[in-house]
């Protein structure tokens, strides 16, 4: 069975302004439960920074969560796919790309959500080959 991003993606997506520090992002993230922000510059999406990033960007070079801001360590480079696409074509450009996480959007380019190498891993077998 042929399944579409859509039946696996995130639908919650929180957007937080570059300024914001890293620990209050990372207890926005604990709060709902996600791992990764979509990060803004006034109306426009900027990038994106995941737990992961806080982790290796920021602990790790012993910067201050509280001084250190999302847009220090963001990943600039925002890489989409379509809801309708496939499951194999979100994890061919994953690979292609080297990222664990793609924004999803619909036909008009607006973002309906967000796919992780984990929620593919979430679904039924059959769909993750």
């Amino acid at each position: 069975m042929v399944r579409s991003v859509a039946d696996a993606m995130t639908r919650q997506v929180v957007y937080l302004p570059e300024d914001t520090p890293l620990d209050e992002a990372a207890q926005a993230m604990r709060d709902q439960g996600i791992g990764d922000v979509v990060v803004t510059h006034g109306p426009t999406m900027a990038g994106i920074v995941t737990d992961r990033d806080i982790v290796v960007r920021a602990v790790a070079e012993h910067l201050s969560p509280t001084a250190t801001t999302l847009g220090e360590i963001a990943t600039r480079e925002l890489i989409m796919v379509e809801q309708s696409a496939t499951v194999e074509d979100a994890v061919r450009a994953m690979r292609t790309r080297g990222v664990r996480r793609l924004l999803v959007c619909d036909a008009d380019r607006k973002v309906v959500g967000i796919v992780s190498l984990s929620d593919i891993a979430l679904l039924p077998t059959s769909a993750a080959a």
